[in-house]
């Protein structure tokens, strides 16, 4: 079962890897920033930071690469990983939805919005491949 987690740790680290893609080739921060800063103005307490796109980009990319680094023990089931996986495969599901239903919200297409389908798949195989494992 081991094999079965590390593909989709991996399958969810490329998807990952194709939203930023997708976010940075749409204008996503465009979008991004002037709803944080419009929360912020309206509750003072709003946690969300607001990026300039290459610090942003090369953020994303480490921890992207971070992940792919981490594929070989996904594969051996490491035990971390395997705990890591529930938060990576529910902020990446949460991620995918909030791109769907912003796109609604907006009443158009929503930067991020293409790949989100991506996240949602590879989060629940995630899902499933953890558990499959919890069962035993």
């Amino acid at each position: 079962m081991n094999r079965r987690f590390g593909r989709a740790w991996l399958a969810l680290t490329v998807a990952l890897a194709c939203h930023v893609t997708d976010e940075a080739l749409t204008g996503f921060l465009d979008v991004y920033n002037p709803i944080v800063l419009a929360a912020r103005a309206r509750f003072g307490w709003f946690p969300m930071p607001t990026f300039a796109f290459w610090p942003w980009l090369l953020l994303l990319l480490a921890g992207i690469l971070l992940l792919l680094l981490a594929t070989p023990a996904a594969y051996r089931g490491n035990r971390v990983l395997r705990v890591l996986a529930w938060p990576f495969a529910a902020i990446m599901f949460m991620n995918g939805i909030g791109h769907l239903a912003a796109s609604v919200y907006l009443r158009r297409w929503a930067p991020g919005a293409t790949t989100a389908p991506l996240l949602l798949g590879a989060s629940f195989w995630m899902f499933t491949a953890v558990r499959v494992r919890a069962d035993r």
